[in-house]
């Protein structure tokens, strides 16, 4: 049974979604505040958060800052705030997906089923073996674990899906539709925005390691490097 961890600071909100994931058969923990969240984090090890973006003191953007350097736990963002620039915000610091209150809890049940399905796809051997190699990058699909010459890069569970796309076939090149249907499965529609985050996101950790392993072709697409 998978647990989620229920972070917001309305209790009203929180016991919607608890009841709702509850009746899903889902084991439920609950945090009124940033600070409590990371605690119960800690205690819990859930496999989903369920995160708030308006907080008192830590808000749900920290939060989500702090689990990304412990953790590639799925994040789902709640808010209230409907701009665009808000859910790239959230989605460029490391969250999987953004729900806009109010929301409805059938779709809220649903998209925490997909972000899991999603996580534990990707400790999955598919038909073409454990591990992907291209040049120096190696994707190791049984451990979801991504590296580069060696060194391991952290990535989200929807960064490991576009990168294993990627690296099915080095040499095409990648609409942001092909990257959409590999990360999130075909039928499911998110902004062009979207995938341009998750990207900018996973070219950011490997140019930490002095890596750019992702070619942009304008116009067309995405691609892995030649000299990945």
């Amino acid at each position: 049974m998978a647990r989620i961890l229920i972070v917001d600071d309305d209790p009203a909100i929180r016991e919607v979604v608890r009841f709702a994931l509850d009746r899903a058969g889902f084991e439920i923990a609950q945090a009124g505040d940033g600070r409590s969240a990371l605690e119960h984090f800690a205690d819990v090890a859930p496999d989903l958060v369920v995160l708030d973006v308006l907080l008192p003191g830590l808000d749900g953007l920290d939060v989500c800052r702090e689990l990304r350097r412990r953790s590639t736990v799925p994040i789902l963002f709640l808010s209230s705030k409907d701009e665009e620039v808000d859910r790239i915000v959230g989605l460029e610091i490391g969250g999987d997906d953004y729900l806009v209150k109010p929301f409805s809890p059938r779709e809220l049940v649903a998209r925490v089923k997909v972000l899991l399905r999603r996580a534990a796809a990707s400790a999955l051997p598919p038909a073409e073996g454990p591990v992907l190699r291209h040049g120096r990058l190696t994707l190791d699909l049984e451990r979801a674990r991504a590296a580069w010459d060696d060194r391991e890069v952290a990535l989200t569970a929807t960064e490991f899906a576009i990168l294993r796309t990627l690296l099915r076939r080095p040499g095409k090149v990648y609409s942001r539709d092909n990257l959409m249907d590999g990360a999130y499965g075909v039928g499911k529609v998110v902004s062009d925005r979207t995938i341009d985050s998750h990207v900018r996101r996973l070219r950011a950790k490997f140019a930490a390691l002095g890596a750019e392993p992702i070619e942009t072709l304008h116009g067309f697409g995405y691609k892995l490097s030649a000299c990945a």
